[in-house]
């Protein structure tokens, strides 16, 4: 009798492992897309009737997290900062500086002495200039040499690192996104793999039984079986077993290199160190210092430009046009600054150091890296494998009533 169904339906028993394959590749894609889409929650009731992307929902975990790693792991300020060579950062600045000085020179000293300045020959005002602008190299490396010396209590890393990722959640999503590309597809295939596996033995199952129940339950059992599986696959064993490994901690190097290059790109880029060195919650003592230099600065170079500077327009109105310039320097301090970006940039070398110091995490507390994405809503995601897979099984059911 069972050869006479099969002979009569083989190309129903013959779709089956490939109906359960599809069933297990789609429970996959959807738990990937249920991972970062969408970045806000969409439904009715958070968080019971609705959904939001498990990666942005717990973006603030996943963000501390990581910049915990980048601050206490892979990142030294002082080690980093140390690599900038004072002479190369005075050639890279100078020319802007230079013109933001002219600038300032002139602005200054005629707002604060207008009738002075007019009276000024030409040649007097540029001679002024040129005397203030002759102080700016030794003036950068007055100030590279404070921002060396008090770097380690400045710059706050994880501050740097926060304010980067929070600005913009679609960055979060993308950093790991990007990273698990590959270990993504593997889950993917792995439903194809393991589904037709269990299609195989479903097919069997409902072969010798004809029992409506076979194909639900056996649905579900494939979209929850694969995606755990799949996932446990991506992260374990941490050390190759049997020849197998997990397959994030297989691709530790190129994920090194990988999230490195995205750090130094997206996160702790040349623009926002320098923010979080002139503005970050700790840069008050740095700032005093450097606008101590410059206000040094200004008034040594102004004294050797000659007595009419300094002497003429009397010790109140030269502490004005001191502190006037002072304040403008600062203003332009961080414009000025990011004149070197490029050095600065390649100097820091920032990628290269945090995939070298990757590759020196333990295995436990590289895996922190993707792991936490799917540890807090596994679970849902398991669980939406299996009412997926069971609703594909109940549908099956119902095409199949016809044909029995």
């Amino acid at each position: 009798m069972f050869s006479d169904g099969f002979s009569q339906h083989w190309v129903v028993y013959a779709a089956m492992p490939f109906i359960a394959a599809v069933i297990g590749y789609v429970t996959k894609r959807v738990a990937i897309e249920m991972m970062f889409r969408p970045l806000r929650f969409v439904g009715l009731w958070d968080p019971w009737l609705g959904w939001q992307g498990v990666v942005p929902r717990h973006s603030a975990r996943m963000i501390r997290v990581s910049a915990e790693l980048i601050t206490g792991k892979l990142v030294d300020p002082a080690e980093i900062v140390a690599r900038l060579d004072p002479e190369r950062v005075v050639r890279e600045v100078q020319g802007p500086m230079l013109v933001a000085v002219d600038r300032i020179a002139r602005e200054v000293v005629a707002a604060e002495h207008p009738q002075l300045w007019a009276r000024l020959p030409p040649l007097a005002r540029d001679l002024v200039v040129k005397q203030v602008q002759a102080g700016t190299p030794e003036l950068v490396r007055a100030v590279l040499a404070r921002v060396r010396a008090d770097i380690g209590e400045v710059l706050d890393v994880q501050a740097v690192a926060v304010a980067a990722l929070e600005r913009d959640k679609a960055l979060l999503v993308r950093l790991v996104r990007d990273i698990s590309r590959p270990e993504m597809a593997f889950i993917a295939r792995c439903g194809i793999y393991f589904g037709f596996t269990l299609g195989l033995v479903q097919t069997a199952v409902w072969a010798l039984t004809h029992q409506a129940w076979v194909l639900p339950v056996f649905g579900a059992l494939i979209g929850w079986f694969t995606d755990w599986l799949a996932i446990k696959l991506v992260f374990f064993p941490r050390t190759p077993r049997f020849g197998f490994q997990g397959v994030f901690q297989r691709r530790r190097v190129e994920v090194a290199r990988q999230y490195g290059d995205l750090i130094a790109r997206e996160v702790m880029t040349v623009p926002n160190i320098v923010e979080g060195v002139l503005r970050g919650p700790r840069s008050d003592k740095l700032l005093h210092g450097i606008r101590q230099l410059v206000e040094q600065s200004v008034a040594e170079q102004a004294r050797v430009a000659g007595p009419l500077v300094a002497v003429a327009v009397g010790p109140e109105r030269f502490a004005r046009i001191r502190e006037a310039a002072a304040d403008r320097a600062m203003a332009q301090l961080e414009s000025t600054a990011l004149a070197a970006e490029p050095y600065a940039r390649e100097a820091l070398d920032i990628g290269n150091t945090i995939a070298a110091k990757m590759n020196q995490l333990t295995r436990v507390e590289y895996e922190g890296l993707l792991r936490p994405a799917f540890r807090q809503d596994e679970w849902k995601l398991i669980a939406v494998g299996a009412v997926i897979g069971a609703l594909v099984g109940e549908l099956q059911v119902l095409l199949l009533l016809g044909q029995f």
